[in-house]
């Protein structure tokens, strides 16, 4: 028994919804890059640092709707560009989304082949 209150703090897997696991196999795989782990009928799987990337058609109610992934650059004008070779398109370059004295976010997004939102971000931390 501890005294911590409970909280959620690690992510183990995230499900995108799709329409075409192939289609969006071959986006993730292939113009993200992200690695490929398996796949059976109707679900395929990639790592992301950690992270479980579930790709399915939803079978059940309450598995619809839209996604949003947030992968971690280092240098989020070199991965964009990068992306933007392997056919990738973003809403507009990247922004800055937050600044404050110790570090400027940086983020960047583009949409998977069902709509799901695809960001990148980028901490720009102040050395001295």
């Amino acid at each position: 028994m501890t005294d911590q209150p409970f909280g959620l703090d690690q992510l183990g897997q995230v499900l995108v919804p799709v329409t075409d696991v192939e289609r969006a196999t071959a986006f993730y795989r292939d113009q993200l890059g992200v690695p490929f782990l398996f796949a059976y009928p109707g679900s395929a799987f990639f790592e992301a640092d950690g992270v479980r990337l579930y790709l399915a058609a939803p079978d059940q109610p309450g598995f619809e709707g839209r996604a949003t992934l947030y992968f971690r650059v280092h240098d989020i004008h070199e991965a964009v560009a990068s992306l933007e070779g392997r056919g990738v398109v973003f809403g507009e370059g990247p922004q800055v989304v937050h600044r404050d004295g110790a570090m400027t976010l940086w983020m960047a997004f583009a949409k998977d082949p069902d709509g799901n939102n695809v960001g990148l971000m980028s901490e720009a931390y102040v050395t001295s």
